[in-house]
């Protein structure tokens, strides 16, 4: 039997902890994870510390990562669940019009969304985010109450099937919450006869 699949839907800037954490925690769940971007290349992710006399993070050259697949080649009914991490990459790939017919598939057919940091910008854009509660990188506060949403400021925000964070800090808290929804709502082999 196929293993079900995951989406991860990022691009350039993406945050690497944001990305590499979910996709091998998600792969260890018996997932096939597959990374979608604007097209199909390698891209460059970024590391994101938190340095003392900053006011905000840093940003540093992170790992190189290929995408499986672009956003235009994306069939979201193929996908279980799907991720969205932070970084900057938010800030352009909510413009791509793969990317919200993308988002809102899993939004209207209820599968399990996890995206933490600044993926509410993106998720924004889309038209998904108003009337939810969701945490995000705290600086985006506004951001969120401007798009119509309840900012939480909580390391793991389990809003029907989307679990938000704050960022990679966040990561126990948010994967655990995710794990438990796909658990639930598409679980993969094994995991059905650990659930009863």
């Amino acid at each position: 039997m196929p293993q079900p699949k995951i989406l991860v839907l990022t691009g350039d800037a993406a945050e690497s902890l944001e990305v590499m954490y979910p996709y091998q925690r998600l792969r260890e769940e018996g997932y096939e994870v597959q990374i979608a971007a604007p097209t199909k290349k390698k891209l460059h992710f970024v590391v994101h510390d938190f340095e003392p006399g900053y006011e905000t993070y840093t940003e540093k050259p992170g790992y190189s990562w290929d995408a499986d697949i672009a956003f235009a080649d994306v069939t979201p009914a193929d996908y279980v669940a799907v991720v969205l991490p932070g970084g900057r990459a938010p800030e352009y790939i909510r413009n791509d019009a793969d990317f919200a017919r993308i988002v809102r598939h899993f939004f209207e057919a209820q599968k399990p969304v996890a995206q933490l940091c600044h993926a509410p910008l993106a998720l924004a854009t889309a038209g998904v985010l108003k009337g939810r509660r969701t945490a995000a990188y705290p600086a985006l506060e506004s951001d969120v109450r401007a798009a119509g949403a309840e900012f939480v400021n909580s390391e793991a925000v389990v809003d029907g099937v989307m679990v938000s964070a704050r960022a990679w800090p966040d990561h126990p808290a948010w994967m655990r919450e995710f794990v438990k929804l796909l658990r639930e709502k598409a679980p993969a082999e094994g995991q059905k006869a650990a659930a009863r």
